[in-house]
Order: C-alpha cells, then sequence, then structure tokens
C-alpha cells in the first residue's frame, strides 16, 4: 500500500523541527552569550531536537517500506522532540504524531480476488 501521506507528513514534520532546532540552538547561543556562566542549557536541547527531527526524515522515508517500524520512530520522534524542546517543536510534534498514527494503526486494504 502507498504511504505517501505518512512519508508527506512525517518529512514535513522533519523539516519543520529542523528549523525549530537550529532557532533554539541560535536562541541558546544569545542567552550564552549575554548570561554570566557563558552556557545555556537550551542549546543542548536544541541539539536534541536535531536528532529527533533527523530521525523523523529517517522514519519517513522507513515508513514506505515498513509501516510498523517507521511509525513507531516516527511516534518516539515526536514525543522525544516535545521533550527536548517543547516550546519550539509543537508544529512539528503534531505533524509528526500524526503520520507514526496513521503508521501504526492504518490497516493494509484486503485484496478481493474476483470468482469466476
Amino acid at each position: 500500500m502507498k504511504r505517501t501521506t505518512e512519508f508527506v507528513l512525517g518529512l514535513i514534520g522533519g523539516i519543520f523541527g529542523f528549523f525549530g532546532a537550529m532557532f533554539a540552538i541560535a536562541f541558546g547561543g544569545l542567552d550564552a552569550a549575554f548570561s554570566e556562566s557563558g552556557t545555556s542549557q537550551i542549546t543542548g536541547l536544541g541539539w536534541a531536537a536535531m536528532l529527533f527531527s533527523i530521525l523523523a526524515i529517517v522514519a519517513s522515508v522507513i515508513v514506505k517500506k515498513k509501516a510498523k517500524l517507521g511509525g513507531i520512530l516516527l511516534l518516539v520522534s515526536a514525543v522525544g522532540g516535545i521533550i527536548s524542546i517543547s516550546m519550539f517543536f509543537i508544529l512539528p510534534a503534531v505533524l509528526i504524531l500524526i503520520a507514526g498514527c496513521m503508521g501504526v494503526f492504518r490497516k493494509e486494504p484486503v485484496k478481493t480476488v474476483p470468482a469466476e
């Protein structure tokens, strides 16, 4: 069965998550520059979100061949992204979560053979 919907949603969510992670890394760099300690926790969480976004993009490709595995990886990516940087990962997490649920729960259509 074609899993184009899951592929597109996962890919768009992964790309948006990548941009959100880049924004978080930049925001964390500014925070580190203006703080007294010179470090920022947001930067590390942004890198974690970047890894989850890459996982979502890879999982959206996997979902075309192995739907259950790709769906589970998409769900892990959505939950991990929300845990890492929730404010920058809301829209990507929703898109990735929908794609993951569709990959896990959507059934293959039953092929019927016409009677002769």
